[in-house]
């Protein structure tokens, strides 16, 4: 169903608001906001195309930075989350066959660890489980917005909730027309909110696509995060409990649908020498799965009564797994902006609120798409004079002290304004 945009009417009364704010996405980054204004007094509803079974159920694990979980302690799920996930304490990057290996270590930060590695089903369920108990957070779910009317003082939102029959086996259709005071789109990379409020990106896809796999390792990963790059493109193997590991393998487009293809037994012999050997044998755990990568920031992350948040308002090349680390800290700022503008008593849906967001998180964001971008095209490629500059720059981040750390702390999140969620 199409998603239609009303332009802002010539309506001047006071709307009654059914809520305060409307979460269109209930994915890890829309969740992450709603938990994050549990005690905000703000009413949120959180609007979901799936339903839960189904939006839990993804096959795919993510990098999660040291700023993403603390983070999540300050929401007060990251007890839920830790025992699940994965804790890798050291980072290995290296180029293809070249010796000169660059090792991260917890003393580099004076940290315990330096970063983590969770899977998409115990991350979201712990934000669900958490949401349970979120009085002020009502759930429309599956359901999807067909029409969004800005209005000076608000936002209606119309919305079909799918409501299954168990017994008829039917799905009966049910229309709400929404009134609240901001819409915030966390609806992903294609957001039809975005689209449909005329909001323009820059940017360009990649000539890569990444081929994303778990598998099985003879040898303990050691709680090791691996990034190698090649000239077809970066590889990185993510550690995961029990002896297994997430592998996200970017290549062009023609090579990895071959990767993607190819005969199990030889994908397997050429992943190991991709791997150096240092996981030993390998055995595939999952399907092998193929997505285009692309580069893309919103010129605008905000209008009256509109925020995007996530991918919804940019999205980066998948090298030091930062992709869904930016969406939690668009949604941990957000959360901050909207919570301090509701205990002042100002209207959270002003544009003056929602671009003191806008400046906090676009160039920080763009920043680390620059750096996504400069890595994956500094080693992409065989040019002699690159490949020399790269292997002097690894060299420098070995023997540099102050370099090292601070190519640590950008990688971890650290370096930027922080969100209070997230502490000191």
């Amino acid at each position: 169903m199409a998603l239609e945009h009303l332009t802002q009417t010539s309506q001047t009364t006071e709307l009654t608001f059914d809520y305060d704010l409307a979460i269109v996405g209930g994915g890890i980054v829309g969740a992450t906001l709603a938990c994050a204004l549990k005690n905000s007094g703000l009413r949120i509803v959180l609007i979901e195309a799936q339903p839960p079974s189904v939006a839990v159920a993804r096959k795919q694990a993510y990098a999660l930075s040291l700023l993403s979980g603390r983070i999540f302690k300050g929401i007060g799920v990251w007890d839920k989350i830790l025992p699940q996930i994965t804790t890798y304490r050291q980072i290995r990057l290296s180029d293809a066959d070249y010796r000169g290996i660059v090792q991260f270590h917890p003393t580099d930060l004076g940290t315990d660890a330096l970063g983590y590695v969770g899977e998409h089903h115990p991350l979201l369920t712990s934000l669900y489980e958490f949401l349970g108990n979120c009085p002020n957070v009502t759930w429309l779910c599956p359901a999807e917005v067909v029409t969004v009317d800005y209005q000076s003082s608000g936002v209606e939102i119309e919305v079909v909730e799918k409501l299954p029959n168990v017994e008829t086996l039917q799905v009966t259709s049910l229309r709400h027309r929404i009134r609240s005071r901001l819409i915030v789109a966390a609806d992903g990379a294609r957001s039809h909110i975005r689209t449909a409020a005329g909001i323009s990106t820059k940017g360009w896809k990649y000539w890569q696509s990444c081929v994303t796999f778990r598998i099985k390792t003879e040898k303990p990963h050691n709680n090791t995060a691996f990034e190698r790059f090649w000239p077809s493109g970066p590889m990185g193997v993510l550690p995961l409990s029990e002896n297994r590991c997430q592998v996200v393998w970017t290549a062009p487009h023609a090579e990895a649908k071959a990767l993607k293809e190819l005969d199990e037994n030889e994908f397997l012999a050429l992943l190991e020498y991709r791997t150096g050997g240092l996981l030993g044998r390998l055995e595939l755990e999952s399907d092998r799965f193929i997505f285009p990568v692309q580069l893309m920031q919103s010129d605008r992350y905000t209008l009256h009564r509109l925020a995007l948040i996530g991918d919804a308002a940019h999205c980066c090349h998948p090298v030091g797994g930062q992709g869904l680390n930016l969406g939690i800290r668009d949604a941990a700022a957000l959360a901050q902006v909207l919570q301090n503008a509701h205990q002042l008593g100002e209207d959270i849906g002003d544009i003056r609120i929602l671009k003191r967001y806008e400046r906090w998180r676009k160039n920080e964001n763009l920043v680390i798409l620059a750096f996504t971008d400069f890595l994956d095209r500094m080693f992409s490629n065989e040019w002699l004079p690159l490949v020399m500059m790269r292997r002097l720059g690894l060299k420098m981040l070995r023997i540099i002290v102050p370099l090292k750390s601070l190519a640590l702390r950008l990688m971890t999140g650290l370096l930027g304004h922080h969100p209070q969620l997230a502490g000191r």
